[in-house]
Parts: structure tokens; sequence; C-alpha cells
């Protein structure tokens, strides 16, 4: 259980660096609402609260993203496996320490996202401007 808690607070702070530039949230089109730079906070992990921040990019009609993790050891960007998106869900899957992890999100209005890590913690995602 300790070791699953350490991944999933890797995971979230490798979510919390993602290093993008603004560029990319100014060129997405008004009505693609995943697009962009987003801070999610994730609620009640075994260490506390803890504060991520990601960008979604979508290239070629796919969201894609990469996450750098803020307040870890790791300070390499972590490539965002896969996105799926339905229904005005998207899942964000990706691997940290060998352990693969993926974060529910669901639109609340343009500037805000909820959902799940892992279907074990909430997360609330705002949109950095």
């Amino acid at each position: 259980m300790k070791k699953a808690s350490l991944l999933l607070i890797l995971a979230f702070f490798g979510i919390a660096l993602q290093g993008f530039s603004q560029a990319a949230t100014a060129a997405a089109p008004t009505s693609d609402v995943y697009t962009g730079k987003w801070e999610m906070l994730i609620i009640g992990t075994p260490n506390g609260d803890a504060t991520l921040t990601t960008v979604l990019v979508r290239k070629e009609g796919k969201l894609t993203g990469t996450i750098i993790p803020k307040a870890s050891d790791q300070k390499e960007e972590i490539k965002i496996s896969n996105i799926e998106e339905a229904d005005g869900k998207i899942t964000l899957y990706f691997t940290i320490q060998d352990y693969d992890v993926n974060v529910l999100l669901e639109k609340v209005d343009d500037e805000n996202l909820k959902g799940s890590l892992m279907n074990m913690f909430d997360v609330k995602a705002k949109r950095v401007k």
C-alpha cells in the first residue's frame, strides 16, 4: 500500500510540472475545452493535497500532452501515453516509476474540470490563464 501511495503521489507531482508554451493555448480553438494549461489539485493523498500542472495540446485532431514532476526527484518530462475523450470526459494515462496511472476528468464549465486519480483521490482542475 505504501508503494502504491508513493507512486500515486509521484504521479500527481508529475502532472503538475508541465512546461509547454502559452502559444499552444492561444492557438487552440475556443470550442475545445480541454486544450491548454491546467492546474490540478489532488485532494486527500497520503502526503496531503497535491497541486500539479499539465498542458494539453491538440495535434492533428488528437489530444496529447506531457507532465513535468514539480516536487519530486524526477525532473524529466513524462509523456501522457494516451488520452481518451468521451461524453464530456477525458482520461489521461501515463507511467511514473514503472506504474501505470490514470486521471479521469469531466467538464464542469469552460474553466473547471473535476474527477479522480485512479478512482481513489478527488481531482479539481482549473484553467491557467
